[in-house]
């Protein structure tokens, strides 16, 4: 039995087929690159989660925030970290120290300096005029940022806020000291804040270094201050208080 024939396909054919082939299949088959999660520290941007996008918990306060100042009674302002946000657990101390000034405290664990700059820069300043801001920022910096980057990122929160509202009060606090005596993250603050207490003009920013205030003779750290050599116990907020409330009575005036 004689097998039909079969159209030829030319060889110039075959090869052109195979070699489109082969260079379509990897481009076919690549993943688009990871949205990078590196952020400098002046440079303004949300906290993002493991996945690039941002954390919900930082919009959900941040949201909070911007409620509060469209309010527009706020007349004095806490910005910063977790050790700002722990005021919220220390009310009897926030009240009678400063609850005569309308306060409002603008603090959300594990901030940066970038995550606070992107804050005031979408809302957190918008509809208040505050006489006074009181920021403390820059602690989260020191595990991955050189001092000169966390101070950049500190002078463009600063500059954000007198443009947003030029007639404030800029409260600077250095960063507090943190871990034991000479721990590199110690240091580092120890660095931002000599390079941030340059930033103060005495007529809009007010530089105020109270570290020394949490310390032992000896330059360590009381866990009865700080349980965890970084979080503020009662006691230390306490320090905290009556150390600035001398100053920020009179940028209140």
């Amino acid at each position: 039995m004689k097998l039909p024939s079969l159209p030829l396909i030319p060889f110039c054919s075959v090869v052109l087929f195979l070699g489109f082939t082969s260079v379509l299949a990897p481009q076919a088959l690549a993943k688009p690159p990871a949205k990078s999660t590196v952020q400098q520290a002046d440079e303004s941007a949300p906290k993002l989660g493991p996945d690039g996008q941002p954390q919900p918990d930082f919009l959900a306060k941040h949201e909070q925030f911007v409620a509060l100042a469209k309010a527009g009674t706020a007349k004095c302002v806490f910005l910063g970290d977790s050790i700002t946000a722990g005021w919220g657990a220390n009310q009897p101390i926030w009240d009678k120290t400063f609850g005569s000034y309308a306060p409002v405290n603008f603090g959300i664990g594990g901030d940066r300096t970038q995550h606070v700059l992107w804050r005031i820069e979408n809302g957190e300043l918008d509809g208040i005029k505050p006489k006074a801001l009181v920021l403390m920022i820059g602690t989260n910096n020191s595990s991955s940022d050189k001092p000169e980057e966390t101070a950049r990122g500190v002078r463009k929160i600063v500059q954000t806020i007198l443009k947003k509202t030029p007639s404030t009060k800029v409260l600077l606090l250095a960063i507090f000291p943190r871990g034991e005596k000479a721990t590199p993250p110690r240091e580092t603050n120890q660095k931002v804040n000599k390079i941030i207490s340059r930033m103060a003009d005495n007529r809009t920013v007010f530089f105020l270094d109270i570290g020394e205030k949490f310390l032992q003779p000896d330059g360590s750290i009381s866990k009865e201050i700080m349980p965890d050599l970084l979080h503020l116990t009662p006691a230390g907020y306490q320090i905290w208080a009556d150390a600035i409330a001398p100053k920020l009575a009179e940028l209140m005036k």
